[in-house]
């Protein structure tokens, strides 16, 4: 397999009804998660991008969480409709989608 130019990591933690923290599962990152692959498969990708499912990554208020690397790129609020943007802009053209950036005090 050859070495991929991008990782996307998709947090998909759950935790029991009523923590605390909530969990990225509570806010639909399982349908981010589905997403991600979907594209990745009817973009052909295999070859570029690295899809992979993760436990929390910290900032839980602000979930689904996605992170790419190499560039350390950490999304917040991703919805599966975003996903499209986060290819597109992204993942083939290497810009961050700027409205889904995770804010500062959680990542900066």
């Amino acid at each position: 397999m050859p070495k991929p130019d991008k990782h996307v990591f998709i947090c998909t933690q759950s935790r029991p009804p009523g923590h605390p923290r909530g969990s990225c599962a509570d806010q639909g990152c399982n349908a981010v998660y589905e997403e991600f692959l979907w594209q990745l498969q009817n973009r052909n990708l295999f070859n570029k991008v690295q899809v992979t499912a993760t436990g929390c990554m910290g900032p839980c208020s602000e979930g689904p969480n996605v992170l790419v690397y190499p560039e350390g790129v950490m999304y917040g609020k991703v919805s599966k409709d975003d996903v499209s943007a986060i290819y597109d802009q992204h993942l083939e053209k290497g810009e961050p989608v700027e409205r889904l950036l995770m804010t500062p005090e959680f990542w900066g």
